[in-house]
């Protein structure tokens, strides 16, 4: 069994982009063949065009396709987009070894974006009753989360320098008429890169742990 300083390490994982069905079977597959001594993982990733709809998600939310495919996901939530330019969290977690509720994890997420943007004076802020973060009534970053066999797989979304333009297609996360905004429009991180390297330790300190280990290698599942 793995001591309680591996458990008190995450491995960052990147993918780089990668297709969202690739990366979301690898999550399962990767879920349910943990056991107790497999440590926790955030990987990012940076998808290829697609909208994906949650398990409870309501068709009439999805207005326009195009020529974007749309995958039917496990996630909670409604309909989202995905594209280039924006930073995939994905947070794979014994949520249960580490006594996290939903909640918590939900609300260590917002907080550590919230606490990105105020490092370059961005207002951002949580609702309570429509999981993410917003800036001035526009949203920044979408949350959708699954929980199986004590563990957390799927994550965040941040806009941080991509095409809007698809998300005029949806009602996102079932809002209509919701407006998005993202990070270098705001003065903000313009680049993935610097996204990723100020968010991750501040999300790895709301989640409690203090070691990191990034590694670009690829998983046999």
């Amino acid at each position: 069994m793995a001591d309680d300083t591996q458990h008190d390490t995450l491995t960052i994982r990147d993918w780089g982009q990668a297709s969202y069905e690739g990366v979301w079977h690898a999550m399962q597959a990767f879920t349910d063949q943990r056991d107790a001594s497999t440590g926790d993982e955030l990987w990012l990733v940076e998808h290829c065009p697609v909208f994906t709809q949650g398990q409870a998600g309501k068709t009439e939310h999805i207005l326009d396709l195009g020529d974007i495919p749309l995958v039917q996901s496990d996630r909670g939530g409604q309909v989202t987009y995905h594209g280039p330019g924006q930073l995939i969290i994905y947070v794979l977690l014994d949520v249960r070894r580490r006594k996290l509720s939903v909640r918590h994890l939900v609300t260590s997420m917002e907080n550590a974006i919230i606490a990105l943007l105020a490092d370059y004076n961005i207002n951002g802020y949580a609702k309570a009753d429509a999981p993410g973060v917003y800036v001035a009534d526009n949203k920044i970053a979408s949350l959708g989360l699954r929980i199986r066999r004590g563990c957390s797989f799927h994550g965040l979304a941040l806009n941080v320098n991509m095409d809007l333009a698809p998300f005029l297609r949806i009602n996102p996360c079932g809002y209509a008429g919701m407006a998005m905004t993202q990070t270098s429009a705001l003065g903000g991180p313009e680049h993935l890169e610097e996204a990723q390297s100020r968010l991750i330790p501040l999300l790895a300190e709301q989640l409690g742990y203090h070691s990191l280990h990034y590694t670009t290698e690829k998983l046999k599942l």
